[in-house]
């Protein structure tokens, strides 16, 4: 998931981009030029060898044109240094790779990713050994965006070992730091004793949840942004999950060993942000798109991407279907220089997607169009056919939302842009108990009459629709909304209530309508009616610098608790029944770590905590939108 954004000077995706209000171009889009503008260049002797080797033997197939499936220099900055050269060496560049001796290689990666290649050295009193005893499944396990298929963000009191009255008790029990990280964003699967957890950098971690200490690192092509999931394949326990780069991969859970990875991107700019589920066999991988970056260069062919949804053989990564959410791009138009304009394109998907078992479907949240002509499926709810990927139905958010990164001063920004509102989280399936049907709008309907599906955007409006039809059944605002939402990242259930966080983000509001205030916070609706039934507005900052008093991150929901963490680095429990904060904790500090990492907390955002077995863990540490960067998990226990 992301939020477009322009400042007087940004970062998107490792490269700089130096936007002048007012004017149509960005300075410094040379390729001479175009990474090193308005911050301070990573220069070596490295990068001048790499750059000239890259453009001499790599750029005729990996150049930004988004005509080719050869991922493009955009996209292969994603990547780290140290993915780069693997792949020179023993992936899939190796056959080009072996043209080339091992400093040119390494100049190459250094180069691309604009970073030195540092491997991280970890003492042998950081590991222990993985017994296959200490990843028998166990009750408490956790799995996926939302602990479960349907999303839901719940653990019922006996796995999450926390509640109100044991709350007091609760402390910090270890730390664990990420390696040059800033950004803390997979969220962690538990198997048994084991964490296993994604990071910023693409190492796969598993780590003793008593202790914090590693059992192994698998290390995949790109950053790991999503939730991993754990299934079991042919009597082992196997962890699923998804890089940036779309590469999806099975990895034996026992060993660290890898037993096949798959690229799920049908566009040369596809990218997965989100989070994969498995079920029955098959992975179903989000597919989202950097294109909504590369469109801020004026003479880019904006824009042929789509978002969409893949579903691949568990056992073997086998593609068995695509859906795309638009149809393959056609030249629709021109932008303000004359350069063409290709059309439809976006509706990227950045959220997991949710699985309905009764009805074999599958429920996915897609974003604005990026170029002319907007569609009917943008902004939107779709639910496809488990088997098949056939779409079943889609509900619309909000229409005509055309938007990309060169708004609003660039070339390619339409000439009138959208306010950005996607559905950026999961939609959650809430399994309704027989005498409490909700009401109904349409033919239809479920005639069980039982389930609702819930859904929140970045408009500040929260959906409950039809689970069979996706016919509207209530819809209620609780925020301003706008580009970094809204509902940013999620909400969560306990079947009664739902709670969602509203980011309202002052960075980016929707500031059309002038008679929606912005109310950052967190909120419980009734899941029948849609009443709001209490509001607990995000604390104050007081005066503390770097501190965004805000509520983007995804809650996490335990029977008599919500916790939810800030962009001001605190994680805090509500009272389920009132709002009241009834436990607070400041995690933007620095810490000491169990690895021995120079660790620090920041802004919490991105995914909720996990809760499991008397014990929660958090990621601290979100470095983008001037939020405070940080690369810590923090493992507490209550006595």
């Amino acid at each position: 998931m992301r939020a477009g954004l322009i400042l007087t000077g940004i970062i998107v995706a490792n490269t700089c981009i130096f936007a002048l209000p007012g004017t149509d171009e960005s300075r410094g889009t040379r390729e001479s030029d175009r990474f090193d503008c308005g911050r301070v260049p990573f220069q070596d002797s490295n990068q001048v060898v790499g750059k000239r080797i890259f453009y001499s033997s790599c750029n005729t197939c990996h150049k930004d044109s988004g005509l080719t499936l050869a991922p493009s220099l955009t996209m292969l900055r994603t990547m780290t240094a140290r993915a780069v050269l693997f792949a020179l060496e023993k992936g899939k560049m190796k056959l080009q790779g072996t043209s080339l001796n091992i400093g040119q290689r390494r100049a190459i990666a250094e180069w691309v990713a604009q970073a030195k290649i540092k491997e991280s050295e970890w003492p042998a009193s950081a590991f222990k050994a993985v017994s296959h005893a200490s990843l028998t499944r166990q009750a408490g396990d956790f799995n996926g965006w939302g602990g479960n298929l349907e999303a839901t963000g719940f653990q019922n009191a006996a796995d999450a070992g926390i509640d109100p009255a044991n709350l007091k008790t609760i402390s910090l029990k270890w730390a664990f730091g990420f390696p040059e990280g800033t950004i803390i964003r997979s969220k962690p699967a538990i198997a048994g004793n084991w964490l296993i957890v994604g990071s910023q950098f693409g190492d796969l971690y598993a780590i003793d949840r008593h202790d914090g200490k590693l059992g192994w690192v698998f290390t995949a092509s790109a950053a790991i942004r999503g939730a991993i999931v754990i299934a079991l394949d042919s009597n082992r326990r196997v962890a699923y999950f998804a890089d940036y780069s779309t590469n999806v991969y099975a990895v034996d859970i026992s060993s660290g060993k890898l037993i096949w990875n798959q690229r799920a991107g049908f566009d040369q700019l596809s990218a997965t942000t989100g989070s994969v589920a498995v079920y029955n066999g098959r992975v179903y991988v989000p597919i989202s798109s950097l294109e909504v970056a590369s469109a801020v260069y004026g003479t880019y062919p904006c824009c042929i991407s789509s978002g969409g949804l893949v579903a691949l053989d568990a056992h073997t990564g086998k593609k068995l279907w695509i859906h795309r959410v638009l149809p393959p791009a056609k030249l629709s138009s021109t932008n303000r220089k004359g350069a063409p304009i290709y059309g439809p394109s976006g509706a990227p998907v950045w959220c997991s997607p949710t699985i309905d078992k009764q009805r074999g479907m599958v429920y996915i949240g897609t974003g604005e169009n990026y170029s002319y002509p907007s569609t009917t499926t943008s902004d939107a709810i779709q639910a496809l056919d488990l088997i098949s990927g056939r779409l079943v139905w889609s509900f619309q958010g909000t229409s005509g939302d055309i938007y990309n990164l060169a708004c609003p001063y660039f070339n390619n920004c339409p000439p009138t842009p959208g306010p950005d509102l996607d559905f950026g989280m999961a939609p959650i399936l809430v399994h309704r108990s027989a005498g409490k049907n909700i009401g109904h709008s349409g033919k239809d309907f479920d005639p069980a009459g039982k389930d609702i599906l819930l859904a929140g955007q970045k408009s500040g409006v929260v959906y409950a629709l039809e689970p069979l039809s996706g016919h509207l059944i209530w819809k209620t605002r609780i925020g301003k909304g706008g580009a970094l939402g809204g509902i940013h990242w999620g909400m969560a259930t306990d079947g009664t209530r739902l709670y969602a966080t509203n980011a309202d983000n002052p960075l980016a509001l929707d500031k059309r309508d002038s008679s929606t205030r912005a109310a950052a916070g967190v909120y419980a609706l009734d899941v029948q009616t849609g009443k709001i039934l209490w509001y607990t507005p995000s604390p104050p900052c007081g005066g503390e610098k770097n501190c965004m008093a805000v509520n983007s991150a995804a809650p996490a929901v335990v029977p008599g608790l919500v916790f939810a963490g800030g962009l001001d680095g605190h994680i805090r429990a509500y009272r389920a029944d009132s709002g009241g904060i009834v436990w607070d904790y400041n995690t933007a500090v620095p810490v000491q770590t169990i690895n021995g990492v120079t660790g620090e907390g920041g802004a919490i955002d991105g995914p909720a905590p996990v809760i499991s077995r008397g014990m929660l863990f958090v990621n601290s540490g979100y470095g983008m939108f001037g939020e405070k960067p940080g690369n810590v998990l923090l493992a507490f226990e209550v006595r």
